[in-house]
């Protein structure tokens, strides 16, 4: 390895001070953040809040201080049904709900998780992996029909927020802390008194998790009365309605028929293919994460199909480039960091996922796009940020951002041909845990 010399310093000054545009950007920079005066309105014209192809939705929602936006984008499509089906204006269903037992049994997941590695070193790469991406808020898209299948639904009235579900960093550290003590002491515990002594010491700690959420979230109701007005002005009160009952009346089976489509151009994964992750889930024992890898023009094409049936559309990209976040903008052609630092975030999608550059990290919905000539210019998008930023909460993406950051979709069966079917029928490739497509989008 070669270390910084005293000479490569002071050429490095003097070239710095050679050029009059340091300066220049050096006195921008010293009371004006980097986004700032890296902004462009080049492209601003291109960026109107006009779509020729919109889904009318309800209000946005605000998932507040959690990373839970998997859940909120997931009940948004669940609600636009429900909504429709009753004729409703305002309507949303308990994240919390869901948020509760996401947490507990990604708990139980993760204990799993350990035992199944507990006779693997502490440095083992897998067991590293598993204590450094512990219990937190995030998720995906099949981690959703899990929990509805298992637990069901229930309207936000019946079960509301709390301050630790809408601020989760407490909780989330109290119960990590938890079960990093059970993965350090549970060799010690199989050597001295056996693997039933694991479990033991397992299930006292998920009694404790259970009663520590419980106490943060609220006791969850057995049985709740929907109650709601229509537009039409008519009350309506469904009673003594249980989480899967309501579920089964207001939705059915109709998570059954969507699908995760992702865009994974990496050399390691071919097309028209499913994938798993490795310990990538919630609930043991339930539906494995799946994603039918079809490259980005074929996800946007699907993407469209759903829209143009009035169908909004669930989707995972990466949100930490290029975004102005209150102006509601995620647009690679409105900041140009090169000029301004010789800096840039570009390089081909497929490497930005294997050196760990891009990853989709957040989850929202697609609910219009503009096209020309069947081409895709812009994108809106429903966020789960609260009404305060963008427009009333709705947000705008351009077509080259969307392509370069997204990579994951959820649509119906009924728009993917022979091949993508079939494909499903296939078991999925396992990837190992760190493969980047088994990020969670939060």
């Amino acid at each position: 390895m070669k270390e910084i010399s005293k000479k490569q310093l002071e050429e490095l000054n003097k070239k710095y001070r050679e050029n009059p545009q340091n300066k220049i950007i050096r006195h921008s920079l010293s009371k004006t953040g980097i986004e700032q005066v890296a902004s462009s309105l080049d492209g601003e014209a291109s960026m109107a809040f006009n779509f020729d192809i919109v889904v009318k939705t309800l209000d946005v929602t605000n998932q507040k201080a959690s990373g839970r936006c998997w859940l909120f984008a997931a009940t948004n499509v669940l609600r636009e049904k429900i909504a429709k089906d009753l004729n409703l204006d305002h309507f949303e269903l308990s994240q919390s709900f869901l948020a509760f037992y996401d947490k507990f049994e990604k708990i139980n997941y993760t204990l799993e998780a350990f035992i199944e590695n507990i006779d693997a070193d502490y440095d083992d790469r897998t067991l590293t992996f598993l204590l450094q991406n512990v219990v937190g808020d995030g998720g995906q898209w099949d981690m959703f029909v899990n929990l509805v299948n298992k637990y069901g639904l229930m309207p936000k009235q019946a079960y509301g927020e709390t301050f630790t579900s809408s601020n989760t960093r407490y909780i989330n550290s109290l119960i990590n802390a938890e079960l990093r003590k059970f993965a350090a002491n549970m060799k010690n515990i199989k050597d001295a008194k056996g693997l039933d002594e694991v479990y033991r010491v397992k299930n006292d700690l998920l009694t404790r998790c259970y009663e520590a959420l419980v106490n943060a979230y609220g006791e969850v109701p057995e049985t709740f009365d929907f109650e709601y007005v229509d537009k039409d002005g008519k009350y309506h009160l469904d009673r003594n309605l249980t989480p899967l009952t309501f579920k089964e009346k207001y939705i059915g089976n109709y998570l059954d028929d969507f699908v995760s489509i992702i865009d994974a151009p990496t050399s390691s994964k071919k097309m028209n293919t499913t994938y798993t992750v490795k310990y990538l889930g919630n609930v043991v024992g339930g539906k494995i994460v799946t994603h039918l890898n079809v490259g980005i023009e074929r996800l946007k094409e699907l993407v469209i199909k759903q829209l143009k049936d009035n169908e909004i559309v669930w989707f995972g990209s990466d949100v930490a480039f290029y975004g102005d976040r209150q102006g509601g903008v995620w647009d690679d052609g409105a900041f140009d960091f090169e000029s301004l630092l010789k800096l840039d975030y570009k390089i081909d999608k497929g490497f930005a996922l294997d050196f760990r550059i891009s990853q989709m990290n957040h989850a929202m919905c697609i609910t219009g796009v503009s096209l020309l000539d069947n081409v895709p210019t812009k994108w809106k998008i429903e966020n789960s940020w609260g009404d305060q930023n963008g427009v009333r909460g709705y947000y705008i993406m351009s077509a080259s951002w969307f392509d370069r950051y997204t990579y994951q979709a959820v649509v119906h069966k009924k728009y993917l041909n022979e091949e993508e079917l079939k494909a499903l029928e296939k078991a999925p490739i396992v990837l190992k845990p760190w493969d980047p497509m088994g990020s969670l989008a939060d």
